[in-house]
């Protein structure tokens, strides 16, 4: 259960009063000597923030562990520290982190906001993006379209509040636009070859990445939603599941590796039998990684599974 909020202010107010005020907590002085504090809800999110404001910031993410899951995440005295120092904020929204989007508005924060899913095409105009919309796939950080545009508003952000160092913002942003561009490079490659081929997923997850490899999505919605929602896959489902797996049209099986359950382990057993490729995914970046690497990884062994 979440802590009430304010039992997390009185505790914030006393580490505060602790800890006093740090120069890496908050926007950058005139003088450029300090760093300019971002604040992300998942190392997604701060790594891209860290690419674009390289040494001229600090950056924070709440959630950064693969053993955390950001459905199920009870914030903490420290996160309200962390989203009151921050001079720039960014998170997923969606409904993704809605952990986030709660801590953001009890924290009176008023530093600028950068949500992700604002920057999806398909994302519906006019709605709140902290909300779930029925539908729409908030697992943005798989689309490098998304990706872009959020470090264009980072380095946009960035310039506006330490002018004086524009010129590595905009160095940075270039640097980590053509590692976007060699990922599409890889993906249109992978395109070529395999366009149309069909794949099974357990949760949507991916399906940005395999749709820009021209990929198609067979699997029953029924089992994805209740897969993601952590509810029992209908017995007609899970069986029309196991045969699709098994049939000799899916080319890769791709699960989540940070959840998984009985259905899911179902449909590996099939997969692996019938020698199909089964193929990990993640919602956050792992150790040692950045966002680009992270990627690279992911496209890599695609290509190797469907080339088998």
């Amino acid at each position: 259960m979440q802590k009430p909020f304010a039992a997390l202010a009185l505790a914030a107010a006393s580490i505060v009063a602790l800890a006093g005020c740090s120069a890496t907590t908050g926007p950058a002085s005139s003088s450029g000597k300090d760093t300019i504090a971002v604040t992300a809800s998942t190392n997604v999110w701060g790594d891209v923030a860290k690419e674009i404001g390289g040494d001229h910031v600090t950056v924070t993410s709440v959630i950064a562990s693969l053993s955390q899951d950001p459905h199920e995440y009870e914030v903490t005295a420290a996160d309200q520290l962390k989203v009151r120092g921050a001079g720039l904020i960014l998170d997923n929204g969606g409904g993704y982190d809605a952990f986030f989007s709660d801590l953001l508005a009890k924290s009176g924060s008023s530093a600028p906001v950068i949500t992700a899913v604002s920057f999806a095409p398909t994302w519906p105009k006019g709605e709140d993006v902290a909300k779930t919309v029925e539908g729409f796939n908030e697992h943005v950080w798989y689309d490098t379209a998304v990706v872009e545009g959020v470090a264009k508003k980072v380095a946009d952000e960035l310039s506006s509040m330490a002018p004086e160092h524009k010129a590595d913002f905009e160095k940075n942003l270039a640097t980590f636009e053509k590692g976007l561009a060699e990922l599409n490079s890889s993906l249109a490659t992978i395109k070529g070859a395999h366009q149309g081929e069909k794949i099974f997923v357990t949760e949507p997850v991916p399906l940005y990445l395999t749709a820009a490899a021209g990929l198609v999505n067979v699997t029953p919605e029924a089992f994805s939603h209740a897969v993601e929602e952590g509810q029992d896959v209908p017995p007609a489902t899970l069986l029309d599941a196991t045969r699709l797996v098994g049939s000799g049209e899916v080319k890769a099986l791709f699960v989540n590796a940070q959840a998984g359950g009985a259905e899911t382990t179902k449909v590996i057993g099939v997969a692996k039998e019938k020698g199909v490729p089964v193929q990990e995914v993640t919602e956050l970046i792992p150790d040692g990684k950045t966002y680009l690497s992270w990627m690279q990884d992911n496209i890599a062994t695609l290509s190797r599974n469907l080339d088998k």
